[in-house]
């Protein structure tokens, strides 16, 4: 019975990983044109992202994630402080919590070009 109910626990959390996998809004799935695979296995995802001024991406969630910025980035940010310039270096990993976004015009300096490795 412990067997059983073990080998149940697995199936269910197999699905989830593969619900979450294929939802309309994982990156890969919602904007290819911004997003690509690199590398997958059972605890991290490696995506390439590449960011253009002026392209609207559509509205995509993501899992908590450590984001490397392989040019030097930079971007006008508005949001409830205020508007302000939010610029990255070459190599400059940051922190990035679990959210959804999306739906808003990218404002970039200059294209930038950044790897996400998303925790599962």
């Amino acid at each position: 019975m412990r067997k059983l109910l073990i080998a149940a626990g697995l199936f269910v959390l197999g699905m989830a990983v593969g619900i979450a996998a294929t939802s309309p809004l994982d990156p890969l799935r919602a904007a290819p044109h911004i997003y690509e695979l690199a590398f997958e296995n059972d605890r991290v995802r490696v995506l390439k992202r590449t960011i253009r001024n002026g392209e609207t991406p559509p509205l995509i969630s993501q899992p908590d994630r450590v984001v490397i910025y392989l040019n030097p980035c930079a971007w006008m940010v508005e949001d409830e402080v205020g508007k302000r310039m939010e610029s990255f270096r070459f190599g400059e990993p940051t922190w990035t919590p679990a959210n959804s976004h999306g739906g808003e015009t990218s404002n970039v300096v200059q294209e930038c070009h950044v790897v996400e490795v998303e925790l599962k």
